[in-house]
């Protein structure tokens, strides 16, 4: 095929440009659109998440984007027969500083007041309000908001399997997880009977006339050599910035490598009816002094020795009679030019287990006969202070979704409905101006964004 037109272009087929393609097909009717890959669709960093959600963010633009996101993830599941397993087990963050207690309470009560919903406190009194377990499966009559526990006697009741250290616990409760391949499959099937079309070919140039996008030119066996369009739409993933750069637009984002691994649990130490379990404090892994020499050999390793920052994580796959359990813990996550297939950290899955060990000290058992695991990495495309870059770009014709760093598959849903309001000229939602680009040139905004990237990830 030498040329053909579209209306739409959108390049990457990751769950940001799928979802981006429903939205506009199905949702608002355009059936002309590309959507161009040199990559099987869904294939590059979206299978290579938890495939995790929630509502529960600091800041409240991110808490509005993903409230709608998760509406949208609901009604798709009403309407499918939850094809894609959507789940209410929430996500349980831990503690044992005490000292830290305050701050903890003052992060939910904001996040509560935000748009994340109630926040119910309890103290194993009586006059406590009642806590309502997750359902396995399922997310429906679920309770929303958050659960604060702030006994152990309470944690250890409801959640006798986490350390006895553990002296606060925050479940949040419109939170769980999904298969995001089916998500995605589903997505892209009805995108593809909405007038959809998915070629497999690379972007190898964007022709910019007068400020306005022209074509396109693809490289890939069969593929058009140039497609000529009006409208071009860059959902490129960790190649953001790069396909960015084929239309003149420096693009204000980076990428970080974040590992994960599956391990066969045969002892049944992650029960199977838990939801995601969060270690949310830093902590030290206590090694012995030859495994720190052994550390100390190599510059790249000093690192494991000191402290590591919070949020070692854990949560069971598949259904009631599978033994996996997915474990993440970005203890370092260096920011870098994507290559693939990506470099894998050899101590990995020692650290990990370690770190999720002090969680879930059942994990003990598995010390020095860890079955083997299987490892897999991607990387999360961010913004300096980690809000999603969804809207217009400065080249008229051209739009942008992407900077969904960790959080693509729960918020694809919202970013692939307010993309395509954005392209359609239909009316926007409240959040819009707070994921644009243009945010940018406000100072004021440019300040806050400083102190975000300084304060951490949201």
């Amino acid at each position: 095929m030498a040329e053909q037109s579209a209306d739409i272009i959108i390049c990457g087929a990751g769950i940001a440009g799928v979802a981006a393609a429903y939205f506009l097909t199905v949702r608002q009717g355009v059936k002309d659109v590309i959507l161009v890959d040199e990559h099987p669709p869904l294939s590059l960093t979206s299978d290579k998440s938890t495939e995790c959600y929630r509502n529960w963010w600091p800041d409240p633009a991110m808490v509005a984007l993903m409230n709608r996101s998760v509406d949208l993830m609901e009604e798709l599941a009403h309407q499918n027969n939850n094809l894609f397993h959507l789940n209410r087990r929430g996500y349980l963050y831990l503690s044992s500083h005490t000292q830290h207690r305050s701050s903890i309470v003052q992060a939910a009560q904001h996040t509560s007041a935000q748009g994340g919903g109630p926040l119910r406190v309890h103290q194993g009194h009586t006059d406590d309000p009642a806590y309502q377990p997750a359902s396995t499966e399922g997310f429906e009559n679920q309770p929303s908001g958050a659960d604060l526990f702030l006994s152990s006697e309470e944690i250890q009741r409801h959640f006798p399997y986490v350390s006895p250290q553990a002296t606060t616990a925050l479940h949040v409760r419109r939170a769980g997880w999904l298969s995001a391949q089916q998500l995605g499959q589903y997505m892209l099937s009805e995108a593809r009977a909405g007038g959809a079309q998915l070629i497999q070919a690379r972007v190898t140039d964007i022709r910019v006339k007068h400020n306005r996008v022209q074509s396109v030119r693809m490289e890939g066996e069969g593929a058009p050599t140039q497609v000529t369009t009006g409208r071009f739409v860059n959902a490129a993933g960790p190649f953001l910035k790069p396909v960015g750069r084929l239309m003149g637009v420096e693009l204000p984002v980076f990428c970080e490598l974040h590992t994960k691994m599956a391990m066969n649990d045969h002892l049944g130490v992650v029960p199977r009816s838990a939801p995601l379990l969060v270690w949310d404090e830093p902590q030290t892994i206590p090694w012995t002094q030859e495994e720190q020499a052994i550390l100390l050999e190599a510059e790249d390793t000093h690192h494991l020795i000191g402290k590591l920052p919070a949020g070692a994580h854990v949560r069971p796959e598949g259904g009631t009679d599978s033994p996996m359990a997915i474990m993440l813990w970005a203890y370092h996550a260096p920011v870098m030019e994507p290559r693939f297939p990506p470099l894998l950290d050899p101590f990995y899955p020692e650290v990990v287990l370690r770190g999720i060990r002090t969680m879930l000290p059942g994990l003990a058992a598995y010390e020095g006969k860890m079955p083997k695991p299987q490892i897999d990495a991607g990387y999360y495309t961010k913004t300096r202070e980690n809000r999603p870059l969804i809207g217009p770009l400065p080249v008229q014709g051209c739009f942008l979704i992407g900077a969904l760093s960790g959080f693509g598959i729960m918020a694809s849903c919202a970013a692939g409905e307010l993309l395509a309001a954005h392209l359609t000229l239909s009316p926007l939602p409240s959040y819009a101006d707070d994921f644009s680009l243009e945010r940018y040139s406000d100072p004021a905004y440019q300040a806050w964004a400083d102190q975000q990237a300084e304060s951490g990830q949201l």
